[in-house]
Order: C-alpha cells, then sequence, then structure tokens
C-alpha cells in the first residue's frame, strides 16, 4: 500500500531533479487521487513514526506523553491518536522561555537549521521556528507540489508581495516556485510606496501568479486604480493568498477576481506548520481548501474535548506534520473555526475539504450582549453594499454595563448624501448579526489601509486581549 505512494517515507527526502509530466493535472497521480481509505492506513503508520521519532529526540513530548501514560506504539488508530494531548502556543512560548532559544522541542542539533523564522511578538514573547535544510528541501517540494495543482508551471512568473522578515509565508511561496523551476520576483511589501512600486513591477513583467495577503491585494487594486491603471492589464491568472481570512468570504474573493481577472486560491494553516499550504484549492477545484492529508494530518475538532467532528460540522483544525523532523507539530491546536466535508472533488483528487475556507479564529470572535459576531460576517456584507468605499472598522466598547459596537465604514458618497446608504447598511447589519449595531459613515479613503494584514477590529474592553 504505502510501497505504491510515490516518495513516501520518513525522514521524507524528495528527487530534486523530479517534475510531473507537463499534461498531468497531478503532481503525485497516485498519492493525490488513491481510496483515502488506504492513504489513510498508511498516514496511520506514519503517525506513531512521527511520534516515535519525536518521543527519542524531544524532552518535550516525552514529557507530556509521559504524563498521560501515552506511548506511540499505544497509536493503533485514528481514535487513538485523538487521545494524544493538543499543543497550544502557550506551551510553546513557556518551552522557548525555559530551553531558549527554540525550545526543547527540536529534534535535531543546531547545526542544522537552515532557517529562522518566527512571529513579530506584539503580543508577547515571541516564537522562534527553526527549519533544518533537510526540512526546507521538502517544505520547497511540497510548495511546488500545491502550485502545480493550482496550475502554475515551470518558467512562470510568479510576484511575491508579502513581507520578507519573519513572516515565513512569503519564503516558503518563493521555496515552492523555485522548485518548480519558475521565475520568481521576491517583491516584497509593507514599506511605505512600495505599493505604487509593485504596480509598476506588475504592470512590467505580467506574472502568471501572485502571492499576498488577500488585504494587500485589495489595496493594491486601489492604489492601480489610482495610478491610473486597470488591475487586469497585469496578466495575472492565479493569485493565491495566506495569512488571514478573505479568500474564501465571497464577497472579498469576488472583489479580488472581478478587480484582477484571476482566479482567487485560498490556502493557508499557520506558520508553525510550514508547508502552510497543506490547505489549498487547486485549479479545477477553487472554491474552499482541499486538506492534502499525506503532507500534514488535518484533523477538525471540537475546541473543548479535541476530538474529532463528523464531517459536515463546525469545529478548529488540529494541526500534524507528517515529514518534518526539526520541530514537530504534533496535534497542534489553531483555534481558528472551519467547516469540514468529504465530497467528489472536481479535481479528482481525494482529500477532505473546507468549503468556506477557515473563516476567523476563536479569540477573534467577539462576544457582544449574548451573541457571537465574526468580523468576517461584516467584511462579506459591506462589500456587497452599494456605495461601500472600501475600508471599515469594528470598535466595541462598554458604556457602563453594557457591551457597544459601532461600525465606521466608508462611503463614496458626499457627507450630505449618505442618509440612504446609513440607513440600509446599519439595518442591514444589525439584521444579519442579531445585535445592535451603531453605524456611521466617514469619507473613502480615510480609514487605515492595510500594507500586509488587515487590523479591523478595535476592542477597547478592559481585559480584552488584542
Amino acid at each position: 500500500m504505502s510501497a505504491q505512494m510515490e516518495e513516501w517515507h520518513f525522514p521524507a527526502g524528495y528527487d530534486q531533479s523530479y517534475l510531473p509530466d507537463p499534461s498531468s493535472p497531478y503532481w503525485f497521480p497516485h498519492r493525490e487521487t488513491m481510496d483515502p481509505e488506504e492513504r489513510n492506513a498508511a498516514v496511520l503508520v506514519r503517525l506513531r513514526e512521527v511520534m516515535e521519532y519525536a518521543y527519542a529526540t524531544s524532552p518535550f513530548y516525552r514529557r507530556k506523553w509521559d504524563a498521560e501514560d501515552l506511548k506511540p506504539a499505544d497509536i493503533t488508530s485514528f481514535e487513538a491518536f485523538e487521545q494524544v494531548p493538543v499543543i497550544q502556543k502557550e506551551e510553546m512560548r513557556a518551552a522557548q522561555h525555559e530551553h531558549p532559544p527554540f525550545g526543547d522541542y527540536l529534534c535535531v542539533d543546531e547545526s542544522e537549521i537552515h532557517h529562522i523564522h518566527g512571529t513579530s511578538g506584539t503580543t508577547g514573547m515571541p516564537t522562534a521556528f527553526a527549519l533544518g535544510r533537510r526540512d526546507w528541501e521538502v517544505i520547497a517540494d511540497n510548495h511546488a507540489r500545491i502550485l502545480w495543482g493550482m496550475g502554475v508551471r515551470p518558467g512562470d512568473t510568479v510576484f511575491v508581495a508579502a513581507l520578507f522578515s519573519l513572516y515565513l509565508g512569503s519564503w516558503g511561496a518563493m521555496a515552492g516556485a523555485e522548485r518548480l523551476r519558475c521565475r520568481v520576483l521576491p517583491f516584497g511589501a509593507g514599506a511605505q510606496g512600495m505599493t505604487a512600486r509593485a504596480v509598476t513591477w506588475l504592470a512590467r513583467t505580467k506574472p502568471k501568479a501572485f502571492y499576498a495577503t488577500p488585504s494587500y491585494a485589495l489595496r493594491l487594486a486601489e492604489v492601480a486604480a489610482q495610478e491610473k491603471i486597470d488591475p487586469k492589464d497585469f496578466g495575472l491568472e492565479v493569485m493565491f493568498f495566506s495569512g488571514e481570512p478573505g479568500a474564501s468570504v465571497p464577497a472579498v474573493r469576488d472583489a479580488i477576481a472581478d478587480a484582477f481577472g484571476a482566479r482567487v486560491v485560498d490556502c493557508g494553516t499557520m506558520a508553525e506548520m510550514t508547508p502552510f499550504m497543506s490547505a489549498s484549492a487547486t485549479d479545477r477545484t477553487p472554491d474552499g481548501m482541499l486538506l492534502w492529508q499525506d503532507i500534514v494530518w488535518h484533523e477538525v475538532c471540537d475546541p473543548t474535548t479535541f476530538r474529532t467532528v463528523p464531517f459536515g460540522s463546525e469545529g478548529t483544525p488540529v494541526y500534524t506534520h507528517l515529514e518534518r523532523t526539526s520541530q514537530p507539530m504534533i496535534r497542534l491546536a489553531s483555534n481558528d473555526l472551519t467547516r469540514w466535508v468529504m465530497e467528489d472533488n472536481p479535481c479528482g483528487r481525494t482529500y477532505p475539504k473546507l468549503p468556506d475556507g477557515v473563516y476567523g479564529r476563536i479569540d477573534d470572535m467577539i462576544h457582544i450582549r449574548g451573541e457571537n459576531v465574526y468580523p468576517t460576517e461584516v467584511d462579506n456584507f459591506l462589500r456587497g453594499v452599494a456605495d461601500y468605499g472600501g475600508e471599515h472598522q469594528i470598535v466595541v466598547r462598554r458604556t457602563g454595563s453594557m457591551d457597544e459596537m459601532i461600525v465606521r465604514a466608508e462611503c463614496t458618497l458626499p457627507s450630505g448624501q449618505r442618509d440612504d446608504f446609513e440607513r440600509r447598511t446599519g439595518s442591514g447589519l444589525q439584521s444579519l448579526l442579531g445585535v445592535r449595531v451603531t453605524f456611521e459613515s466617514v469619507d473613502a479613503h480615510t480609514l487605515e489601509r492595510a500594507e500586509h494584514k488587515s487590523r479591523r477590529v478595535v476592542d477597547e474592553r478592559e481585559h480584552t486581549k488584542r
């Protein structure tokens, strides 16, 4: 069974000279289209292998599993694997604080580390990601494979318009495109004036593929319009995104597709889980995200018990590396929100799917007056409202003993002609969210634009962590 799966071994290592037949829609035809039950049987064996490796090389995992009287040999079924305790980000920070700089879940000698990335540390101590040289090659292969599924081919130009810094997404996208033998334009983003220059370079090079965050793509379209350039003239065919919800939010996806005339592909899990594109759509399955279960094992779980929920249900993704050897994540809790299904995919791949993508985070969910509000709901609604100016802000504050939600949205109409816009938009939001909303309009181009990830929620309530 596993012998039939192309390049299926642990530790992983891929033939760097390999490229599929140009006419094939698949990088690995058998692995991607095989009976999912057969694939899952091979994955179960791999999960034990990964756990045995981590138990032997990581004091972090050994200590955590010993406390539960759990050994890798106990994992004889997926039900048994669900008993493995999840990892939370707070544990990783604590491990790195006690065993700097990489924590005692580093499973290789520090001399093997090839790349160091990490979080910004804006909400606490930054987390360091240590990637071994072998892991980096495997990540590049995995991303190349998924880019192939998006329709990108050797010789195509890929424009990477995300931060080249601690942020890992841009580096992974570049590594995968390079492995695919593409031309890569590592443009970056974020600095003042860079977006106008991105317009110039896109118009000049006319790449086939483009990577960024959804917020940045919308900002880029605005700047192109200011420069009197139609974004469709860039000639982009596929735009793939990660870093924030948006590319699976219908109104956001449609706004990007309409502006650029390109196919929009949502992808991404977590930086800790790189290859982050292990949840990604394809050219023939454009909506939502397929879960490439032979790269990273994805579970969608009840956020309290962390037991897998049935297909068709909502839960939080929990991720396990199947190929990482430097800092393997085994049942990492994402605290995101999604819904998964198992159905026939038009592309022929036999993976589960997140039909709505990853549409929010549990800790981004706004609890107000007994209701739960997701910022993506506001975003999706506003982008369908006539005369919306392209940006908005959600402010939550406490007045006396009551919580108040204020939505400020840009409007393209003059200030004296907005009564109908404010009435229908405020009423529509209140009806959609089920809570009282104070709606305010502001002039277009007055709210801050994102040069990387959007920050649209301001929670002013005491003790709220942002």
